[in-house]
């Protein structure tokens, strides 16, 4: 979809962009010494400049450069160039402030393999493992998980970011990441029940030396993350399906491999103490 795009030339906005579409100007490489009727000379002479740092860009593989351009209503439109470049992000914490609290694990995963990372074992390689990435996709992490891991690390992540809690809000979908994945079909095995305030749980139970907690907590980050990208693959494909481009829709992931097992009697003893 992104050599579809012309939302981000400065003056074309989303009536121009459909103009050109039904004229048959429907990607970068149909704009040639011809002027489209839809475009004045001095607009194609800016179209014509900027699709050729366009394809510059493209060819360095720099997510970030369209994103800073294209409307935020539209970035899910880097998706489908830049899939195969991409980290699904999801971080546990001991709690919701950055400021006071920490991050216990990290979830990465690529569409081929779970990373995970954990405070006090090797959370450390958390900034070295990203930078292998040009996009980051995480469910509302530019409110959560970014500025815990900027503040940990000290680091500013730079990274294209698609941040599916809007993306799926501006779809219809609402309710946190589990609250999403129900209305979608998107399932989890064994940690169905876990949320937030369970994971801290796992975490103080693991750090009183419960191996089978922190197990359990990774089950539920690594199901968190890999889903991400489930979710992204849809929300990509019902995006795509307002435009004139709609055959050309991503196929579903492939199940992904979680190397973590959740403790069913770690959860339930877990589960009967708490207060409601």
């Amino acid at each position: 979809m992104l050599t579809h795009t012309f939302r981000h030339v400065r003056g074309i906005g989303p009536s121009l962009e459909s103009a050109l579409w039904a004229r048959g100007v429907r990607g970068w490489d149909d704009v040639g010494p011809d002027r489209p009727e839809a475009l004045t000379p001095a607009r194609f002479a800016a179209v014509g400049e900027e699709l050729a740092r366009s394809r510059s860009e493209v060819k360095k593989r720099n997510a970030r450069y369209f994103q800073d351009l294209l409307p935020s209503r539209d970035d899910w439109r880097l998706f489908g160039e830049f899939r195969g470049e991409t980290a699904y992000l999801d971080i546990e914490t001991t709690g919701l402030e950055p400021e006071w609290n920490e991050i216990t694990t990290v979830a990465l995963y690529d569409g081929k393999t779970v990373m995970t990372f954990v405070s006090g074992i090797d959370l450390e390689g958390l900034p070295a493992a990203l930078a292998d990435y040009r996009m980051i996709v995480t469910y509302n992490g530019r409110c959560f998980d970014v500025p815990f891991i900027e503040k940990a690390f000290r680091i500013g992540v730079g990274h294209a970011h698609l941040d599916l809690r809007y993306i799926l809000k501006r779809l219809g979908y609402s309710g946190g990441l589990k609250g999403c994945e129900r209305k979608l079909g998107v399932g989890r095995k064994g940690v169905e029940d876990v949320d937030g305030f369970m994971a801290v749980l796992l975490w103080q139970e693991y750090r009183r030396g419960n191996r089978k907690a922190l197990d359990t907590l990774l089950a539920y980050n690594a199901a968190d993350a890999v889903n991400l990208e489930a979710l992204m693959v849809k929300a990509y494909n019902m995006c795509l399906a307002d435009t004139p481009f709609r055959e050309e829709t991503l196929p579903a992931p492939r199940e992904a491999c979680i190397p973590f097992e959740p403790d069913p009697q770690t959860l339930r003893r877990l589960q009967a103490s708490m207060p409601w």
